[in-house]
Formats: C-alpha cells, sequence, structure tokens
C-alpha cells in the first residue's frame, strides 16, 4: 500500500536539499595612507613667561599731604615732566617762608659779629681790650658763619620739599589707573604707591627654565660646532589666544642663579612693540629652538594609536595587507611626531580616522602626500 506524504513533508525535504548561498565579500576599506618621512626636523620648546614694560617706573610721594588734584587721563601716554599730580603746598610754603626768615635773622646775625670782631680787633692789639674779649668775638663771628649755612640748608631743604608736592612723569610712557583721587591723604614709603608709568618702546618677557633643561642647552651651545648657536636671537611669542606675535625677539640676559624654592632659572627676552599691543601682565609662550634632529623620522600625529601608553601604526604591505606595529615615539612636532623606533624611512602607514580598520585588514589605499606643518592634506591620484 502506497504512503502519501502530506505537503508540508515535501516542502521541508525540499528546503533541506538546497544549498545556502555564501554572502559576499565586504568591499575592503578605503584607506588613506602616507609614506614615512626622514628629514632635519628643528625642535621648539615651549616656556610660559610674563610681559613686563621696558620700565615700569612706580609714582611713589615724597612728602605726605593731600592730593590737590590729578592732572592726566588714565590709560594714556604721558610725556616725560608732565604734571600728574598736586599735593597741598600750603604747609610747604610756610615751612620755607619759616626757613627764609631764619636765614635773614643769621644773616643780620653774622653782619653784627662781623661789626664787633671788626671794631675790637684794633682795640685789642693797643690792649685797650683783653684777649678774652677778641677771642670770644671771633668764636661769635664763626659760629655767625656757620648758622648761615645751616640756615641755607634749611632753606635748600624747605625749596625740596616744595616742589615735591608737585608730581611730574619721571619717563614717557603708558600711565596706569591712579590709586588715590583728589583730597586723599599719602605719604611717602615703599606701600604708598600713586600709579606705575610702562615704556612700552620694547616689552620684556621673563620664563623660567628648569635646571635640568639649562644644563642640557648649555653643554649643548658650548660645543664648538653646534646647531643651536645663535638660536637664541631668533625667539617666537605666542599670545593666550593662540596667535603669533609677528616681531621677532631675542634672549637679553639669563638669571644668575637658579632659584632653590623651584629648582628653575629665569630667562629675560625683548620684543620691539611698535604697535603698543603687547602690554604688562600679559601671560604668554616663549618659544625658543632647542634641538635639531638630523635625519628624523616624522609621520603624522594622527597615525598614531596610543593604548595603555603603547603607541602604534598601521603599516601597509605589499598585498595591501595593514599590520599593526609598535612604535616609539619622540617629541611631538607642530602636526607630527619624531619616531625612534619602529618605523622606516619609505614605509607607508594609514592615517588612522577609523574604527574599522584592524590588524590584517585588506584596504584600498589612498595616497596622500602630507608634509610636517600642512594644515591640509593633498590626495595623490
Amino acid at each position: 500500500m502506497n504512503k502519501i506524504y502530506p505537503p508540508a513533508i515535501f516542502l521541508l525535504f525540499l528546503l533541506l536539499s538546497c544549498k545556502k548561498e555564501a554572502p559576499p565579500q565586504p568591499k575592503p576599506l578605503e584607506i588613506s595612507v602616507t609614506t614615512v618621512l626622514q628629514q632635519d626636523v628643528k625642535i621648539e620648546s615651549e616656556y610660559t613667561g610674563q610681559t613686563f614694560g621696558q620700565s615700569d617706573i612706580q609714582i611713589n610721594p615724597r612728602v605726605d599731604g593731600l592730593i590737590e588734584s590729578i592732572n592726566f587721563k588714565e590709560g594714556s601716554f604721558v610725556s616725560k615732566g608732565q604734571l600728574l599730580y598736586t599735593i597741598d603746598p600750603l604747609p610747604y610754603r610756610a615751612k620755607l617762608n619759616e626757613a627764609e626768615g631764619g636765614a635773614a635773622e643769621s644773616q643780620a646775625r653774622l653782619s653784627k659779629t662781623k661789626s664787633d670782631l671788626d671794631m675790637i680787633t684794633p682795640l685789642a692789639k693797643m690792649n685797650a681790650v683783653s684777649q678774652r674779649e677778641l677771642v670770644s668775638a671771633k668764636s661769635a663771628y664763626t659760629a655767625s658763619i656757620a648758622q648761615i649755612k645751616a640756615s641755607d640748608a634749611s632753606v635748600q631743604n624747605a625749596k625740596i620739599e616744595l616742589g615735591y608736592c608737585r608730581i611730574v612723569a619721571p619717563i614717557s610712557g603708558l600711565i596706569g589707573i591712579s590709586k588715590v583721587r583728589v583730597g586723599d591723604y599719602v605719604r611717602p614709603g615703599p606701600a604708598s604707591i600713586l600709579n606705575t608709568i610702562s615704556d612700552l618702546g620694547d616689552v620684556r618677557v621673563r620664563f623660567t627654565m628648569s635646571e635640568q633643561e639649562f644644563l642640557r642647552l648649555y653643554r649643548e651651545f658650548n660645543k664648538p660646532n653646534s646647531t643651536l648657536k645663535g638660536s637664541g636671537a631668533s625667539v617666537t611669542l605666542k599670545l593666550s589666544d593662540g596667535s603669533i606675535y609677528p616681531q621677532t625677539g631675542r634672549v637679553s640676559f639669563t638669571d644668575r642663579q637658579i632659584d632653590p624654592a623651584t629648582g628653575a632659572i629665569t630667562f629675560e627676552a625683548a620684543f620691539p612693540n611698535p604697535d603698543k599691543l603687547l602690554r604688562p601682565g600679559q601671560y604668554a609662550k616663549i618659544a625658543l629652538l632647542t634641538d635639531i634632529r638630523k635625519d628624523a623620522i616624522v609621520i603624522p600625529q594622527r597615525a598614531v594609536i596610543e593604548v595603555q601608553g603603547i603607541y602604534q601604526v598601521y603599516v601597509l604591505g605589499n598585498d595591501n595587507k595593514v599590520q599593526m606595529q609598535i612604535v616609539k615615539p619622540g617629541p611631538a612636532v607642530q602636526n607630527g611626531y619624531i619616531i625612534e623606533e619602529g618605523l622606516k624611512p619609505g614605509d607607508k602607514i594609514a592615517m588612522g580616522g577609523t574604527s574599522l580598520l584592524k590588524n590584517g585588514s585588506v584596504i584600498t589605499p589612498k595616497v596622500t602626500q602630507w608634509q610636517l606643518g600642512d594644515t591640509e592634506t593633498t590626495v595623490t591620484k
């Protein structure tokens, strides 16, 4: 008796007998690759510094009294000898009058003692008066001469103090905000600062360097054929907004000692300031040439992958496969790294930029020309 199979069973057998088709191979990733460069590289180190005027002169009172007037516009440029402040001169004018009165009195006393001496001298020669009276007359005359000198000194001192009531600009430059107002009482002393004037002709920038870095650079500069000689004559300044100051500066001097509290030594560089863009108190970065690497291996920073302190790059093989290679990076220079170990000139490396790239991946390379410092890359067709 023939068995009759339900249609569902025939359909099951039909499906099992069909062979599964293999999925299509994924298209290789198109990845930018570039050639490892070998070239001489100048390495600049950055140091944080602060700006100062060519001269920053504090204005201090030299006599005490009430501020009577302020004769300048705050934040403006003032000229040397320009009147800035006046202090109430009445007490010092009275003191001068008193000194001049004392000087007149001393002058009268001198005239009297001179007359007495002139009168008694011939009488003493005739023994009409005693020698004691002659000596007394001479002493009185000598004392009067000394009193005249003291009175003249008092007058001169009173005139000087009266002159100090007019405070003038010691230099030409930019004056700041006044720390006193009309009617304030001021007195001499280092803590009593009325204002500050800065000469902005050349601006000084002071920055510090570690003792270890200083020792390395000092030894390098003193080598007979050092490539760093003269580098201190061309210093770059980067402002707080990231822009590069257009004027080039030069290192002026190095401090005599290393600060024992910080272990750093202070340098000063001078920059021309024709547009008065730089002001005292700004924070900026000094870029100083500190090393030159001959025939250095250089690659883009974006090509380097860092995982837990291990640096790696993808190196392109002949079969368009990429292999992960551990490298030892040196200093970062602009948009690149100097590679000390792991690569050789002519190697082609992936520029990165995708998480889909794996060790052993086959890629479609897109050759890209890259140069150190380039902001854009060029694709080679």
